[in-house]
């Protein structure tokens, strides 16, 4: 009987070993003549210009979605570096502008921007609609977006593009107006903004308008949007007046952030969000020119750094935190408009010279008794035209690097070639720019004032916008002992 159960015993193991062994041919077995019927279906196959179509329609949705997320990064840093019982109103303005940003560019402005018409605005393309065969290309494309015919991506993904960085002119204006402006005057500049005034100078540039048409370079945005939304924060500040307690007897009182350590988290999302904001701005997966692009960023963005770090030691005695992180931003809004043109040193000395120009840009401002709550005029505005002004002096010329040639690009600039017509251009192009931005961002701060008022009351601002404007606190239960107003 026991001789039995061992034969049984051996025999059934002896099943369950060949079982495990037949195991791996049946299933690689099965495999193949899946693979082998896979194989015998008829398959689609995808052209090169298509793969370049969704490549492209790819990258450019990665930048655009981190260029979104800028918006984060800003709200971030303008809150930590305004007062505690604001900070409920500049998270409420920093989320509503995307939002204002959108509708006002789906309806008006990306057609006054990029549409069809004049060397001054768009004219065609209201809510997107007209026609439009995009992603053709050149001499096959067929609509009303010619200037931005050269892109081979579908029209809903270039708008949604651009969108992102019209929301990011509208959010500059925040933070120079912080602490003391209406919401619902903030609320309705930014959709005036958006659709009207951005847009227009957009034209201008990148739309086919007639700077473009000088010969005007701004690669990603350091007049387009940087120095529109510091121009329009600029003239919102002087007519806002400063906080009150700001200034006494001519002397400037210093009003801290109340948690820098937001602030430095919104610079850091900030940094990695220009990597979308000027990459993205090829608008084509192209990975020579991204990749020089995305180094030459990241070489400025650091340079402005270390210039702000040395310049704030050696005039203000201390490396003080809030310059350092101003001036990694103005280093890297100083390379948004050369990033493509200009070798790896020369983006170096540009971040540097943004930078240590930061330092003294914030104390002049604030010796004007001009209140900048975040540093938003020196960072956008004033880093914004020493960019524009790089691309005349730094830029390498055509057909140095593959990917800029004699009609997408600049001319070699003053320092590299000895070219002064190039400066000349720029310096035509942020003159123009700041005289349309100033004249329409004062007729509406002007209309805004006479109508509704833009400013909050004494006692509002006394208690804070976070109670007075929105009925609730970002901090409740800390007393401002405790948490440091």
């Amino acid at each position: 009987m026991l001789n039995c159960i061992l034969q049984v015993s051996v025999s059934a193991a002896a099943r369950s070993r060949g079982r495990r062994m037949i195991l791996p041919f049946v299933v690689g077995a099965g495999l193949s003549w899946s693979a082998a019927g896979m194989a015998a279906e008829p398959s689609v196959a995808i052209a090169p210009a298509d793969w370049k179509v969704v490549t492209d329609t790819l990258w450019v949705i990665l930048t655009g979605m981190l260029v979104f997320f800028m918006n984060a990064g800003f709200c971030m840093l303008e809150t930590g570096f305004c007062r505690r019982k604001n900070a409920v109103n500049l998270l409420a303005k920093n989320l509503i502008v995307f939002a204002l940003s959108t509708l006002a560019y789906w309806a008006v402005g990306f057609a006054v921007m990029f549409g069809d018409g004049t060397p001054l605005f768009g004219m065609n393309g209201f809510f997107l609609v007209g026609q439009d065969n995009s992603p053709a290309v050149g001499a096959a494309y067929n609509g009303v977006f010619d200037s931005l015919s050269w892109a081979s991506i579908p029209l809903e993904v270039k708008f949604f593009f651009q969108l992102a960085f019209a929301g990011t002119a509208a959010t500059i204006v925040s933070g120079a107006i912080a602490e003391r402006v209406k919401f619902v005057a903030f609320f309705i500049f930014s959709l005036f903004l958006i659709a009207f005034a951005y847009p227009v100078t957009g034209h201008w540039i990148w739309g086919g308008g007639w700077l473009q048409k000088l010969g005007f370079w701004d690669f990603a945005g350091s007049t387009v949007v940087h120095s529109v939304g510091g121009w329009a924060g600029l003239v919102g500040a002087i007519l806002l007046g400063p906080r009150l307690g700001r200034y006494k007897s001519g002397m400037g009182i210093a009003m801290p952030g109340h948690n820098l350590a937001i602030a430095t988290l919104g610079c850091f999302i900030l940094w990695l969000g220009w990597f979308g904001f000027n990459p993205g701005s090829t608008l084509a997966a192209n990975p020579q020119q991204i990749g020089h692009i995305i180094l030459t960023t990241n070489f400025s963005a650091a340079a402005g750094g270390v210039g702000a770090t040395l310049a704030s030691w050696f005039y203000l005695g201390k490396p003080d935190l809030s310059m350092i992180i101003n001036g990694l931003l103005a280093g890297l809004v100083g390379i948004t408009a050369s990033c493509a043109y200009v070798a790896f040193p020369s983006s170096v000395v540009i971040g540097l010279i943004a930078g240590v120009i930061i330092v003294f840009a914030v104390t002049y401002i604030d010796n004007r008794q001009i209140d900048d709550p975040v540093g938003a005029l020196s960072v956008h505005l004033i880093g914004g035209i020493w960019g524009t002004l790089a691309v005349g002096l730094f830029s390498v010329g055509p057909n140095v690097y593959a990917w800029y040639g004699q009609t997408n690009g600049p001319s070699g600039g003053l320092l590299t070639t000895g070219n002064v017509q190039p400066l000349l251009i720029q310096l035509l192009g942020i003159g123009a720019v700041a005289l349309y931005t100033v004249l329409f961002s004062c007729v509406i701060w002007w209309l805004l004032k006479m109508t509704m008022g833009i400013r909050v009351t004494a006692s509002g601002e006394q208690i804070g916008l976070d109670i007075t404007e929105h009925g609730m606190e970002a901090y409740s239960g800390f007393s401002d002992d405790e948490f440091g107003m």
